[in-house]
């Protein structure tokens, strides 16, 4: 007995003596780095004195310091940085859905300004800018060197004053210039229409008036067609969008499902871990979903399409996404600025991260590019008449049709004018077509109720 209790006493002072041999070394290592980040941060004081004091012109020490702070933000990724009072104004204001400026979001890859997406009906949709378009000049001065803060100043000026890009544009052998006319950004969170038995929601963004332009735009399109019971399914557009709110991400992932995870949330320290679940409500009531993507689909969209793909809710159809899986938190900071930090990674339901790989459609459809016209020549139209097919219809002395009342037959040519208008859908966006032929398929061999 005596012996078992001296062993455990000794196994005791043993490990004692363990943890304090380790544990020295692991305070002096801390005491150590705490030491080397104060002589950083004597060295920062020394050469900011310096500079305000030797450099060749007098310098402004707040533009100063908020360089330093942004340069330290912007060497961590390219989604943190330092919001200046005016930027944090900017940036709270274009979250409510109207602001001024080109109508593009961007990033910064190789030292230039990458375009994630243009937003729909803006001055940048409408000079032809597209999503991967890399933009090296502004009224001809480089952007090269710059931050990406910087290059975006440039762009900024008075509504209704031009501006001047240079673009390079994959395909395109030489850059090009275009003409933009700076206005009044106001963003349509959702639209919503009808095609055929099919209900477009086309999202341009992810703002406060995202989740109820939705819900809104949903119940109007339904009513118009005359019912749930009308609808054969939902096309959900997220082309060129490029992202915004987590918070509504949520919310129209929640929308169309009915229970399970949405998405989650993984920081640097366990406890900064989130997990998000879908509540009981499904707004399309079980019809079924196709997705669009595109490359300019990003952040908040691929939220989405991932959340609606991995619980098999929705058809993932056009061309892989962005890849933007990281969360940016907003803090305040003093002096009514405040910072963009990446504060975690986000993953789908499956577990997936899709950061830096995007989202991968099921089905992968490319939008062809529209040939452009030949120099000299306009384009001729043919008439209704000459581009229409002769058929037994247009034949004189034909038999009539006595299978059919009058009735069945009004009813076979809505139908043939609904797949009329598909087919002029298909010229003017193939994407969208696709998505609108698939739940057309989808509901022809669906069990009758």
């Amino acid at each position: 007995m005596k012996k078992f209790v001296m062993a455990a006493l000794g196994g005791t002072v043993a490990g004692a003596l363990l943890t304090t041999q380790v544990a020295a070394p692991l305070i002096a290592q801390e005491a150590s780095r705490n030491a080397n980040v104060y002589e950083q941060l004597d060295l920062f004081g020394d050469i900011f004195e310096r500079v305000r004091g030797q450099y060749v012109e007098e310098v402004d020490s707040e533009k100063l310091i908020e360089a330093a702070i942004n340069g330290m933000l912007t060497s961590l990724d390219p989604h943190s940085n330092y919001l200046a009072p005016k930027d944090f104004d900017d940036m709270q204001v274009q979250t409510r859905g109207e602001f001024g400026g080109l109508g593009i979001e961007v990033t910064q890859e190789e030292g230039f300004v990458k375009v994630v997406s243009p937003m729909d009906d803006t001055p940048a949709d409408e000079a032809g800018i597209e999503a991967g378009d890399f933009i090296t000049h502004v009224n001809g001065e480089s952007v090269s060197g710059l931050t990406l803060d910087a290059a975006v100043e440039l762009m900024r000026g008075p509504v209704g004053s031009e501006i001047i890009i240079t673009v390079v544009r994959e395909g395109v052998e030489e850059p090009f210039d275009v003409s933009i006319i700076r206005d009044t950004i106001k963003l349509t969170a959702v639209r919503t229409r009808v095609v055929g038995d099919t209900v477009v929601l086309r999202v341009t963004t992810f703002n406060d008036q995202t989740f109820s332009g939705l819900e809104e735009g949903l119940k109007k399109s339904i009513d118009e067609l005359g019912g749930m019971d009308k609808v054969n399914g939902f096309v959900i557009d997220l082309r060129n969008n490029p992202g915004g709110l987590l918070t509504q991400a949520i919310k129209v992932s929640d929308a169309f499902l009915d229970k399970g995870e949405i998405v989650s949330t993984r920081g640097r320290a366990a406890n900064d871990s989130e997990r998000f679940n879908a509540e009981l409500g499904d707004l399309a009531q079980g019809k079924p979903i196709v997705v669009l993507v595109n490359g300019g689909s990003a952040s908040a969209s691929e939220i989405v399409a991932g959340a609606l793909q991995d619980h098999r809710r929705a058809i993932v159809v056009g061309t892989k996404t962005f890849g933007k899986g990281s969360v940016q938190t907003v803090i305040p900071l003093r002096g009514d600025g405040a910072m963009r930090l990446t504060t975690a990674r986000y993953y789908t339901p499956s577990g997936r991260s899709i950061q830096a790989l995007g989202v991968m459609p099921d089905i992968v459809v490319n939008q062809p590019r529209k040939p452009e016209p030949v120099a000299g020549e306009e384009e001729k139209p043919a008439s209704e008449a000459a581009s229409r097919q002769t058929s037994e219809a247009d034949l004189r002395g034909i038999l009539s049709n006595d299978s059919m009342t009058d009735d069945e037959k009004k009813l076979l040519e809505e139908e043939r004018a609904r797949t009329e208008e598909a087919a002029k859908l298909r010229d003017d966006d193939y994407q969208l077509a696709y998505a609108v032929d698939i739940l057309k398929g989808l509901s022809a061999v669906a069990p009758k109720p």
